[in-house]
């Protein structure tokens, strides 16, 4: 079963300095139909302008692994971590039993586009932990590329609960599946081009939820980038 979260039925907030779309309820989008799935909990696309940022602010229990997608955002946390993220870059918190963090951006001339994704953990009140990681861009063209997963197996990064986290880049008309072991289930996020997933088309910022079924099969109608997420 595959069903579709289109970009333009999310929730969305322009602040001037942000423009965010929620896949999810968070901040002041509630939509009761749309919680989170499994463990995933939060799919925000964030547009930052030059110059500015999210202060200060705290998190705890939450795994949050932010993807830039254009531009650069500065990241700095109570954990003494501090650096500039950059486009193709992937950073992963584990806010366990609390952190405070500020991210801006980095630029005071172009915006810096961004994920952000917030999962569950599997164990609460866990030690607080950061990594940030540059992964071969050739590594996720045309197969998939491991980021995130519970035992941070392909040299991907670790997170706290039983999910793995896949990019793939593909050429227009390039077909790419991915195997799904009985009772798991996928969310597929386009990150741009156009693909269908087992038969259903899906365009830039559109997503998809897939359950009981046994691979998740993609075809590319143009050049494209996808993000799967394999939840328990």
């Amino acid at each position: 079963m595959v069903t579709v979260r289109k970009a333009n039925e999310r929730g969305h907030a322009n602040h001037g300095w942000l423009d965010t779309y929620h896949t999810f309820s968070f901040s002041n989008y509630y939509d009761p139909e749309h919680m989170g799935f499994r463990a995933l909990r939060v799919i925000n696309e964030d547009v930052v302008a030059p110059g500015r940022g999210f202060g200060t602010h705290p998190h705890s229990d939450m795994e949050i692994v932010t993807y830039v997608l254009k531009g650069a955002l500065q990241h700095k946390d109570s954990m003494g971590n501090g650096s500039v993220l950059k486009a193709g870059e992937v950073q992963r918190m584990s806010a366990g039993s609390g952190i405070t963090h500020s991210e801006f951006n980095a630029s005071k001339d172009e915006p810096v586009h961004l994920y952000q994704i917030w999962l569950q953990p599997e164990k609460r009140g866990v030690e607080p932990s950061y990594e940030e990681r540059t992964f071969d861009p050739a590594g996720k063209q045309g197969q998939w590329q491991t980021i995130a997963s519970r035992d941070a197996r392909d040299a991907s990064m670790r997170i706290n609960q039983d999910a793995t986290l896949s990019l793939a880049a593909l050429d227009g008309g390039s077909k790419l599946e991915y195997p799904l072991e009985q009772g798991r289930h996928a969310w597929l996020q386009v990150i741009r081009g156009e693909v269908s997933v087992n038969g259903t088309k899906l365009q830039t910022s559109d997503a998809a939820a897939v359950s009981n079924e046994s691979t998740v099969k993609i075809e590319a109608g143009s050049d494209a980038e996808v993000m799967l997420f394999d939840l328990a």
